[in-house]
């Protein structure tokens, strides 16, 4: 997709004005903030790709929706929209919703988890595993090798290697599998889609199995385009039919419509078996609030029901990826190392081999991250071995093969010309790059310890 095949489908309205502050200050800022990028304050931010959960634009029809929103304890009438738009584009017939994705992933761990227990995925996500071991689970990585190698060109690398999955029957027994975790644009993978063909064969793989298909539907519509650009059977379907189908071969839904939704709050856990709904109503009430507001507010719940309509538009979605293919390809003709394919929702900078000259154990992703913000202002995250966190029996660091850096793309917030000023901040930092230094904790939390976690430059 070339730049003059596209143009952001939407006019600017309204602005919020960003600064540039000196090299002093932000070598000041990144020194209080631990070389911790998740610890600066967003003033001391120029360009902020920390992340594009929570921090979209939210359109003029969500805005007048956060005006409509009923604030009544019980039974808000937005729930009721919500719930109804939820099983129009998403095929799920029951919802709850919840303040943000990680509250799904609690009640949803809580009721499907016994000790013991291993639950397979197409890659790790942070929290989700967390959940699943604070449960008594174990994870196990079920996705296509081709995942872990930033090079390789792999159209679909969120499939999942069937080799694994009855490895892992043939150690643990199905009855030990309570559900198989499938993600739709593999965050940790740098944004790589599944494809529909190998969705079916896990289906078809559960079925054989007895065991459920539980989706983690953050970013499901940015996977929908993905199918529609390189599935040719799917290439004249819309990405809301495709949207629709990828959905409807699963049985549950951990939702984090800070991403998709272009909402700043909430989520939702959707299903379609009854008794399992009536569970999850019963834990919201502990942990979120009332099953009909769930810790949203009725006008959050209003705005995520509009930018749940607007998520699968065609023309917002090719614009919203094409973006991001626009810095990849601005930073692959630059010389930057990256995760290819280009994924949905961030560019992946190659943190190990930009930084050769430091070993893994001295976090060359958290360090890469903290130059960027000192040369630049652009806020990036790591993605590597801080990320990945310890193993809770032998408290070894994980040591995955991606060692990255995100470049995470808010939905319509900032313009092209934002990202050149990106792809030139990285290139100059890239040309500086013998002079970085790893880094070592002065303090490290025990859980999802990239969030809080300082360091010092060895």
């Amino acid at each position: 997709m070339s730049t003059q095949t596209w143009a952001e489908p939407y006019k600017i309205k309204m602005v919020e004005l960003i600064k540039m502050t000196s090299r002093e200050d932000r070598l000041a800022a990144i020194e209080k903030a631990g070389y911790n990028t998740f610890l600066l304050r967003s003033e001391d931010v120029y360009i902020d790709l920390l992340t594009d959960s929570g921090v979209s634009a939210m359109s003029d029809r969500q805005w007048a929706g956060i005006m409509m929103g009923d604030e009544a304890y019980a039974g808000s009438r937005n729930f009721y929209h919500l719930r109804d738009t939820v099983e129009e584009y998403y095929s799920y017939r029951y919802t709850v919703p919840c303040h943000q994705g990680r509250g799904a992933e609690n009640i949803l761990s809580q009721i499907l988890i016994s000790p013991g227990d291993y639950v397979p995925g197409n890659m790790y996500f942070t929290t989700t595993r967390l959940h699943q071991e604070l449960a008594g689970a174990t994870f196990v990585d079920v996705i296509i090798d081709e995942a872990h190698d930033p090079e390789s060109e792999h159209p679909f690398k969120g499939n999942v290697d069937f080799d694994k999955l009855d490895a892992l029957v043939d150690e643990v027994g199905q009855d030990k599998i309570p559900y198989i975790c499938i993600a739709t644009c593999v965050n940790m993978a740098g944004g790589q889609p599944i494809s529909l063909e190998n969705l079916r064969q896990v289906r078809a793989w559960c079925d054989r199995h007895d065991v459920m298909l539980v989706h983690d539907m953050t970013r499901v519509a940015e996977n929908a385009h993905f199918i529609q650009q390189r599935e040719d059977a799917y290439k004249d379907k819309t990405v809301r039919e495709i949207v629709y189908e990828i959905c409807d071969l699963t049985d549950a839904a951990t939702m984090s419509s800070k991403k998709d939704a272009m909402v700043n709050i909430g989520g939702f856990l959707a299903m379609n078996d009854a008794k399992f709904y009536e569970k999850a109503c019963g834990l919201v009430v502990v942990y979120e609030g009332l099953h009909t507001y769930g810790g949203m507010a009725g006008r959050d719940m209003e705005a995520l029901a509009i930018g749940i309509t607007e998520s699968v538009q065609d023309e917002h979605i090719h614009a919203r990826v094409g973006q991001v293919q626009y810095l990849g390809r601005k930073l692959r003709e630059a010389g930057v190392p990256i995760v290819n394919p280009i994924g949905g929702h961030a560019v992946f900078l190659n943190a190990s081999k930009m930084l050769a000259h430091i070993p893994q154990e001295h976090f060359p992703a958290q360090a890469l991250s903290a130059a960027l913000y000192v040369d630049s202002g652009v806020r990036s995250m790591e993605r590597g071995i801080v990320s990945a966190g310890r193993n809770k029996e032998t408290g070894e660091n994980y040591k995955p093969n991606l060692e990255l850096v995100r470049l995470t793309i808010p939905r319509r917030v900032y313009t092209q010309a934002h990202m050149d000023v990106t792809v030139g901040a990285v290139t100059d930092v890239m040309e500086q790059r013998s002079t970085i230094k790893g880094l070592r904790f002065t303090y490290e939390p025990e859980m999802l310890r990239f969030f809080q976690a300082r360091f010092e430059p060895i």
